[in-house]
């Protein structure tokens, strides 16, 4: 398995410069979503003093022809500050911020999907939806190579290595303790992590968030695992189904709840959502993943825990059920659901956005692809 020659450098080198006093000044660095849907781009600026809210931090702008959201003879597209996180890597009083991205008519960008799911959520706010989101991601070297696993073959049998402990289970848990380390310091809502079913692949959760504020989190936990894997020069894949075979593939499952549906007697609301689910089921698969519905065709396939593609199910404690109600759920009437078709690069704005539209809103509008 190879490295990147970057994450070769000194360490504590680079650690003197960065204790070295800074005055009053503050670098900000904006974060935004590129012309892929997946991909991540950043850029740092300096701001006088430290912002107190995100009212303090300034617009900015980029050049799109370069991030394949813009021509070259028009290429300027502006960042729209939207969430501030504290910054794990150059630490206080430093930021991260996250941004939308709208172009030079200020509507916005093909693969900004936050501000159709921030009017949405706007709608449905009298319902306080929930969402908790499972991220999961496999752990590659430079070479592609799932990292830890045999240069010239493959690792024994899946088995031993969800939630698995030892060094012939767990591969890369330092990068997946730091990379919670640093979630924690930024103020991302992250909750847990666990070891997965294929070696290799790993996953964090993000939650309980309510409406706009899950896709901002998510977001932002996922800058910060591709950063921390750079440090480590290794790359985190949300690649849905990277290793062909008799292999899991990697999802985001996303769960759903609203004041209704935690309250007594809430699985009746429950079970009403996934009826309104299961009538919008091919318009869901258009935007649970970025392509839509290509990528997800190789990981939802009915099998490693999934469902298939092609048709619609729900179950109490079924991982290859569509929809799965939790045990607890079923028994004390009330709580949450989770949707497990979403794929691990889905843009989680898109997910929430249509959960909360097909779930809450009466309007028989279709959900529309990104």
């Amino acid at each position: 398995m190879s490295v990147s020659d970057s994450s070769l450098l000194s360490k504590a080198l680079r650690q003197h410069y960065l204790t070295l006093p800074q005055g009053k000044k503050c670098q900000v660095t904006y974060v935004w979503i590129d012309g892929s849907g997946e991909g991540l781009r950043n850029k740092a600026r300096t701001l006088e003093e430290e912002p107190k809210s995100i009212k303090d931090i300034p617009e900015w702008n980029f050049d799109g022809s370069s991030t394949d959201q813009a021509e070259g003879s028009n290429s300027d597209m502006f960042l729209i500050p939207v969430c501030m996180f504290k910054d794990p890597f150059t630490f206080d009083p430093n930021k991260l911020v996250l941004c939308e991205v709208l172009k030079y008519n200020r509507k916005p960008a093909e693969t900004n999907h936050r501000r159709k799911c921030s009017q949405v959520m706007e709608r449905v706010s009298e319902h306080h939806p929930w969402f908790g989101m499972e991220q999961e991601y496999t752990l590659l070297g430079m070479d592609g190579h799932p990292y830890g696993w045999p240069k010239n073959g493959f690792p024994g049998p899946q088995g031993p290595y969800y939630c698995g402990v030892g060094a012939d289970c767990a591969y890369g848990r330092d990068i997946v303790e730091c990379h919670y380390k640093a979630c924690l310091y930024a103020g991302v809502e992250i909750c847990g992590t666990n070891a997965e079913v294929m070696p290799s692949q790993w996953e964090f959760q993000v939650g309980t968030c309510e409406g706009i504020a899950m896709g901002d989190h998510l977001w932002m936990a996922r800058f910060l695992l591709h950063r921390v894997c750079e440090d480590f020069g290794v790359v985190a894949s949300l690649d849905p189904k990277p290793m062909k075979g008799n292999w899991n593939g990697a999802g985001c499952h996303t769960n759903f709840s609203t004041e209704g549906m935690r309250a007594e007697g809430g699985l009746t609301h429950i079970e009403e959502a996934i009826e309104k689910l299961s009538n919008r089921h091919k318009e869901h698969i258009l935007v649970y993943d970025p392509r839509g519905g290509q990528d997800n065709m190789r990981r939802l396939t009915g099998k490693h825990e999934t469902s298939s593609i092609d048709e619609f199910s729900a179950g109490v404690a079924n991982r290859g059920a569509s929809i799965r109600i939790p045990r607890q759920v079923g028994q004390e009437k009330c709580g949450y659901f989770e949707d497990r078709r979403p794929s691990a690069n889905c843009d989680p704005y898109a997910v929430t956005g249509a959960i909360a539209r097909t779930c809450l809103l009466l309007e028989a509008e279709k959900v529309e692809e990104p």
